[in-house]
């Protein structure tokens, strides 16, 4: 599948960034302009997201296929790769199968490794939201709030709540299949194995999806990565500490 590609022109080599679950490429809008200062920044949005075509399945594979589609559609034989969570797992996943068309890694609060413990609160408080009952956008939060407490992580959710052309409330993202596919999201594939080139990893300090006990998997499959932690930050580090992240990937790009 070709995805919908938001391109930040610029002067240097390109540069993919993929959106993690639930978000699209405007979730990174404020970097890619910033980046696209030394980089050609291309932004996709995954299956079943934001501008792009929906799909019945939505496995690691498929999407890995579909940034390597996408990148031949845009004439790329190679780029640096930006993924925050899903994203990170799909550009990890592109790395170790396709290793010559990542120049370099950075990957955002996620590990190789499969999450089977992930909790399917959020996934399926979105799919029993009933829509039809909803008048505004803050009846949806209201709702959420019982399931969700966390204001900025339902913020971040409700920017997919759209209206349609009759007027009627969507979401942006393809819920059924979100929900159908969250296990396969959530897993990581056997039997890969190294990346060799440069790779980054980002942490929230108080995100739990990149724990000590993971350190080997992240050996194992990226010999030469490296992990920074960003201080006072969850899961969407990009959102909350944009700065120091934008100077972290800088760093590293040029390095790498």
């Amino acid at each position: 599948m070709q995805l919908s590609v938001k391109h930040h022109a610029g002067p240097g080599p390109a540069l993919v960034i993929l959106h993690g679950l639930y978000g699209n490429q405007g979730n990174w809008a404020p970097q890619a302009r910033q980046l696209a200062q030394d980089y050609n920044v291309y932004a996709l949005d995954a299956r079943n997201h934001g501008q792009s075509s929906w799909a019945d399945t939505m496995t690691l594979a498929d999407m890995a296929g579909d940034v390597v589609e996408t990148m031949r559609s845009l004439g790329l034989s190679n780029a640096h790769l930006i993924g925050h969570s899903m994203g990170g797992k799909t550009a990890m996943l592109l790395a170790l199968t396709q290793p010559a068309l990542v120049r370099s890694l950075c990957v955002v609060d996620i590990a190789p490794v499969p999450y089977p413990d992930a909790g399917d609160t959020i996934i399926r408080a979105l799919a029993e939201l009933d829509l039809s009952a909803l008048t505004s956008r803050a009846d949806a939060d209201a709702v959420l709030a019982l399931r969700i407490p966390q204001k900025f992580v339902r913020d971040f959710l409700l920017t997919n709540l759209q209206r349609n052309d009759e007027g009627n409330w969507r979401w942006r993202f393809n819920i059924q299949a979100l929900t159908s596919s969250f296990r396969e999201v959530t897993n990581w594939p056997a039997g890969l194995g190294s990346y060799a080139g440069p790779a980054l990893f980002i942490k929230g300090e108080r995100s739990d999806y990149i724990l000590p006990e993971h350190t080997d998997a992240l050996q194992l499959h990226f010999p030469n990565g490296r992990l920074e932690v960003v201080a006072g930050t969850g899961h969407w580090v990009h959102s909350e500490k944009p700065e120091i992240v934008l100077r972290l990937v800088r760093e590293f790009l040029r390095a790498a």
